[in-house]
């Protein structure tokens, strides 16, 4: 082989290389298909596409389903959101959807929803199909005192004018939730409430719970009821324990103070007998004293001796005539 046909051959190989590159950078496929759905998106737009990082692929398909829908949408429009960080083919599908239930959803305003992190194509499906949501058990307590436990459930709708900046369902529970617990705790008896569980409903729906939400509740239903405990009986019980632990306290506290006070009379009592005890062991000294003195003679001191001896005797007189009765009983007078 020579080395014309080897150059000829490397050129065509380089040929092959440069087309390749240019077909993988080019979407060649993606702009002959959108020719043929009748969408123009120049060679260049493409490039440009490439260029700054977005894949055709995101814009095109989604552009050529607008297109073959009726909807009016810019490349740019497209593109921006997604650079924006949006999802281009649910923003199409939603106005699709919105343009076949005759909605009115501007793109703008779709792409806001979309970039507000509601999925935009749900919301459309709710504003037509209304989606039922269960509130978990709302336990209320009715004026005499009676539980009475409810579960609702809430029909709401997507309010597209109210999605960016709107409550979501969570608010819509709480609101609900809410107003059993107000309905219920001012009836009169929990028996008004099981007689007549619309009554909750009408209560609940007249008070606009859907204000400042993303949704619009159109209807409120019990889907059951049921009646818990006796909240009013328990309370009482539990105020009467609590007094009674006040009283068995409060009398604890007395008896304390009795027990302090008999402690302090005790000891008062003890401290006058050491005295008594003090004062008599002063007597015969006293007495010495006395007697040293010239001031007691030989026979008063005498005298004072035989008075504590006969004061002894007669106590001990006494104490055997009160034996003598505690065993045989009173004495009887002479002659009976």
């Amino acid at each position: 082989m020579g080395a014309g046909a080897v150059a000829t051959l490397l050129l065509v190989f380089l040929i092959l290389i440069g087309v390749v590159v240019i077909f993988s950078f080019i979407p060649v496929g993606l702009w002959i298909s959108a020719l043929a759905a009748g969408v123009r998106v120049g060679i260049v737009t493409l490039i440009g596409m490439r260029l700054r990082r977005v894949p055709p692929a995101r814009i095109v398909n989604p552009l050529i389903k607008a297109d073959k829908a009726g909807l009016s949408i810019g490349v740019n429009e497209l593109e921006a959101h997604y650079l924006a960080g949006g999802n281009v083919d649910m923003v199409v599908n939603a106005l699709i959807a919105a343009e076949r239930a005759a909605i009115p959803l501007p793109f703008e305003r779709a792409a806001a929803i979309d970039l507000a992190g509601r999925e935009v194509f749900q919301a459309v499906q709710m504003s037509v199909n209304p989606k039922v949501i269960e509130t978990p058990l709302v336990s209320a307590v009715a004026k005499d005192g009676i539980e009475v436990k409810v579960i609702a459930r809430v029909t709401v709708r997507a309010n597209i004018d109210r999605l960016v900046g709107g409550a979501g369902e969570e608010t819509i529970l709480a609101r609900v939730g809410e107003g059993v617990v107000t309905t219920v705790g001012s009836s009169e008896s929990h028996k008004n409430v099981l007689e007549n569980p619309d009554l909750i409903s009408r209560t609940v729906l007249s008070k606009g719970l859907d204000a400042g939400t993303a949704f619009e509740i159109l209807s409120i239903d019990i889907a059951d009821v049921d009646v818990g405990r006796n909240i009013g009986a328990q309370l009482q019980t539990d105020q009467a324990e609590a007094d009674k632990r006040i009283a068995q306290a409060k009398a604890e506290e007395r008896r304390a103070m009795a027990v302090a006070r008999e402690q302090e009379m005790k000891a008062s009592v003890q401290e006058m007998r050491a005295k008594v005890v003090e004062a008599e062991a002063q007597v015969p000294l006293a007495m010495a004293d006395a007697l040293r003195e010239g001031k007691l003679g030989v026979m008063d001191y005498y005298n004072l001796q035989n008075i504590v001896a006969d004061t002894q005797m007669r106590g001990s007189l006494a104490k055997m005539g009160d034996q003598g009765r505690g065993e045989s009983g009173p004495v009887k007078p002479a002659g009976q």
